[in-house]
């Protein structure tokens, strides 16, 4: 007698052809025979429940069962479309037959999985004029090139970096540089599409602050290299990389309310200058956005720059060597040097490290206030330089007054309080 399990196994192979065969019966509609009747010799939900729980029953009674079993449909959807050749070219019908028959054997052992699979099937079944509309009239050819580039950098050439330090001081972590090279490309990319979407006025703002938890630098980068590329976005542009800035000092005051409750205190009013400093500027940059036409907007064909990524790489590969050789020359020359030191490349990492002396009572709460303030300080001039060289000296001088309000904001409260 069967288990309950295999009964289970087999209502989900069922299921699973009911599914994708409801599908392929709905969309037998769509395909008309010569004389405009619907096409009914095509495969529906009948032929497909039917090829699922063949899958599934010669899986459960022997494998060579079941291999035969798929090269007999293979067979049949092959002469199928050899016989309509000339009135439809698409093998999606003959495909889907197959790969159910699959589904219906991998029910048998992982039934989760084969559902998920099934349900993932039928969603790209269905949404085949949505994707071929997408694909065809809305990406351009130049978009979808640079989507290759980067899915062939995080996919392919990321899991192949050494994730080791290396070269002079051992500074220098490929790995963690190339993620640098993919949060620009990726930013960048983010920043196009909401572009297309959103709207030039409203969506690099957008797309600032919400990269500006990924890396304000980053950010920053590409939002100069868009304004480089769309003088009319600038406006834009300039909002986007300052609400970056605003991101960084909230994520700081996420990872001290996490780590060390007692460092927040000491800064939560610095914090505070900061964040209301940053947003007012960023606040009004995107009001200012908002009266500036940006109608060629739609022009931009390149989502992200390849050289700017690399440039940015190797400036921080520079910042990290030179800093790590000052450490090595001059020793322990006090925590507020090298977290200032680090802080030109992250504001985030020396914030954490001195959150962990005030967690494990080595330094008092009161004594990291300095070093986290130090780090956040570089930090700014790192940006400023980023923002020079990515986006030129128009979006540079928008940019730099914003990063000056916003350190100086940040020590007021400091010193006051």
């Amino acid at each position: 007698m069967m288990d309950n399990t295999v009964l289970l196994n087999l209502g989900v192979a069922l299921g699973i052809g009911l599914l994708v065969g409801a599908e392929r019966e709905r969309s037998k509609n769509n395909v008309q025979t010569p004389n405009g009747q619907a096409d009914n010799t095509l495969a529906g939900i009948r032929t497909f429940t039917i090829a699922s729980m063949l899958g599934a029953i010669t899986s459960w009674m022997n494998f060579w069962l079941l291999f035969a079993a798929l090269v007999c449909v293979a067979m049949f959807a092959a002469v199928a479309f050899y016989v309509r050749r000339d009135e439809r070219l698409g093998l999606t019908t003959e495909i889907s037959l197959l790969f159910t028959v699959i589904l219906g054997a991998l029910a048998m052992t992982t039934p989760i999985l084969a559902a998920s699979l099934a349900v993932c099937a039928a969603i790209l079944l269905a949404a085949k004029e949505p994707i071929h509309g997408f694909v065809l009239g809305v990406v351009t050819r130049e978009e979808l090139n640079d989507f290759l580039i980067l899915a062939g950098a995080t996919l392919i050439i990321l899991p192949l970096m050494p994730n080791t330090v290396m070269g002079p001081f051992h500074a220098i972590n490929p790995r963690n540089l190339w993620v640098v090279v993919i949060l620009v490309m990726a930013i960048g990319a983010f920043g196009h599409l909401a572009l297309r979407i959103i709207g030039g006025r409203i969506g690099l703002p957008l797309v600032g602050m919400v990269s500006g938890f990924i890396s304000s630098i980053a950010t920053i980068s590409a939002m100069g290299h868009r304004s480089r590329e769309t003088p009319a976005l600038l406006s834009s542009a300039v909002a986007g990389a300052v609400l970056s800035s605003f991101s960084t000092i909230l994520q700081i005051t996420l990872i001290l309310a996490t780590i060390s409750q007692p460092t927040l205190q000491a800064l939560i009013m610095p914090l505070m200058f900061g964040g209301i400093a940053t947003l007012l500027c960023g606040g009004a940059l995107t009001l200012n956005a908002l009266h500036h036409p940006v109608s060629d907007a739609n022009k931009v064909s390149q989502s992200f720059s390849v050289k700017t990524a690399f440039f940015l790489a190797g400036l921080i590969a520079v910042v990290l060597i030179i800093s790590a050789g000052l450490n090595q020359w001059f020793g322990q020359a006090g925590l507020v040097i090298g977290s200032a030191i680090v802080g030109l490349v992250d504001a985030h990492a020396p914030t954490v490290s001195v959150a962990s002396f005030v967690a494990n009572h080595q330094i008092l709460a009161t004594d990291a206030a300095l070093p986290i303030l130090a780090a956040f300080s570089l930090n700014a001039i790192s940006k400023a330089i980023t923002a020079v060289a990515s986006g030129g000296k128009v979006f540079a001088w928008q940019v730099v007054p914003s990063l000056v309000i916003q350190v100086t904001a940040v020590w007021m409260g400091w010193l006051l309080f």
